[in-house]
């Protein structure tokens, strides 16, 4: 069964009645997207292979979006990932389209340590109450088997709320807020139930933190982009409105350059989306929709260092401090220097945002002291907030109490011939892989 499936059979029923309604006849003649993110590069592909004419306009100066792989040393050929870091075992749209660029992927899991109110426990000298596990492996079971009104009730709690309704013992209740927050970019307190439950019910072992692309995620993005054609990639160019009069749309970017379309795939997230001056306007309730969803503050703080003091490849650290979780950045990659990412959420998020470099290098240091002194070894830091981010304001959607079945389905609405994709519409929100779908499925909506 599929994850989220009433979901997924709901989107599909959408597609469907929206494919019906607007009753495409003839396919466009030249269609216009926006956002060259994983889900514009998505429905840029969908149309290559479909034969159809396309442009992609974006607003940064690069392709990949959310997707941002980063060379943290030239010479070693040392490279981390800024936005989104794994394939899950899951996730099968991605895996097919590796296969069909070549693009080799690499075991990317984790053997997690515990840093908790000053003591430090090595992978295995740590772990859930084995009650409770075994409570929490059958609560997710039964998850499956809910129908759409039982699951429209779980969306009416947060996460937290959830697990102390089931009586999870206080000290797991910690280690879940420290861990699962990491999946959110926020406290599980902000977090839908059902948008918690659904994830782990349907998930791998690793909770789809499995694999990565050889070479960095933006090699995908890069595959993509040659063979479409980059002149079809038109980077800063940054829309400003979209008027449609009849089956004509007319796109106007910042630049003074106007594009001409008879459909319209938007891509973009939803505060980039709400900046945008539409004509006719947007309905009242997308508009509600889309100043009612938030995005996750995740800052991505990596330490370059001469040494791989940590000693595994496969390390990674949970901790309660600021830094809040470390994970081996440059797993896979052969060198005597080596990368660990202290990836934040949150408050802790905005405090590596706000302040400097000096703030960082000593955060990280103090919060990953019990595996070793990294002062000797430590020889730059390099940060990005995406909270911060000038067109996403967060680095995914996060869908709070009550939220999943109403904005969701809201925002998945066409405009009459505007359509619209983002991880933030798809059953793996949050993932490449969502990205993916959701513009695939939104160029079959449009023809």
């Amino acid at each position: 069964m599929k994850r989220r499936s009433f979901l997924g059979l709901a989107a599909s029923g959408a597609i469907l009645l929206n494919q019906s309604t607007f009753a495409h006849s003839v396919k466009p003649s030249k269609v216009v997207i926006l956002g060259a993110g994983f889900s514009g590069l998505s429905a840029a592909l969908t149309l290559f292979d479909k034969k159809i004419d396309f442009v992609i306009l974006e607003s940064r100066n690069r392709i990949g979006g959310r997707v941002f792989t980063h060379k943290i040393d030239e010479q070693a050929d040392l490279r981390v990932e800024l936005g989104a870091e794994w394939v899950g075992e899951s996730h099968e749209e991605v895996k097919k389209l590796c296969d069909r660029f070549k693009i080799q992927l690499n075991d990317n899991r984790f053997d997690t340590d515990l840093y908790f109110r000053g003591k430090y426990s090595k992978v295995n000298k740590w772990d859930f109450d084995a009650d409770w596990k075994k409570k929490l492996d059958g609560l997710l079971e039964s998850f499956k088997n809910l129908n759409s009104e039982q699951q429209k009730l779980f969306d009416r709690l947060d996460w937290w709320r959830y697990l102390v309704n089931n009586g999870i013992p206080e000290n797991d209740l910690y280690f879940r807020e420290l861990l699962d927050s990491t999946d959110f970019g926020e406290s599980i307190r902000h977090v839908s139930a059902f948008a918690a439950i659904s994830e782990y019910a349907y998930s791998s072992k690793k909770n789809e933190m499995d694999l990565k692309m050889e070479g960095g995620n933006s090699t995908l993005a890069n595959k993509i982009a040659d063979l479409i054609g980059r002149e079809k990639i038109l980077t800063e160019h940054h829309v400003e409105a979209i008027v449609q009069k009849g089956k004509s749309i007319s796109i106007k970017c910042a630049n003074g350059k106007t594009f001409d379309a008879d459909r319209v795939i938007c891509t973009v997230p939803t505060f980039a989306l709400s900046q945008i001056n539409f004509s006719p306007a947007l309905p009242k309730a997308k508009m509600h929709a889309l100043d009612a969803l938030q995005y996750a503050r995740i800052n991505k703080c990596v330490g370059l260092f001469s040494q791989r003091f940590w000693k595994r490849e496969d390390f990674d650290m949970i901790t309660d401090t600021p830094a809040h979780y470390f994970y081996h950045a440059t797993k896979n990659q052969h060198h005597t220097k080596g990368a660990l990412t202290s990836y934040s959420i949150g408050e802790k998020a905005d405090m590596f945002g706000w302040h400097g470099d000096d703030y960082r290098r000593q955060t990280i240091i103090d919060s990953i002291r019990p595996v070793g002194d990294a002062r000797n070894y430590l020889q730059k830091v390099f940060n990005y907030n995406w909270g911060q981010d000038r067109y996403s304001k967060g680095a995914y959607a996060i869908y709070g109490t009550g939220q999943w079945f109403t904005l969701q389905p809201e925002l998945k609405k066409p405009h009459l011939n505007v359509h619209f994709a983002g991880e933030h519409l798809a059953e793996w929100q949050g993932f490449m892989e969502g990205a993916i779908v959701s513009g695939r499925d939104a160029v079959l909506e449009a023809i």
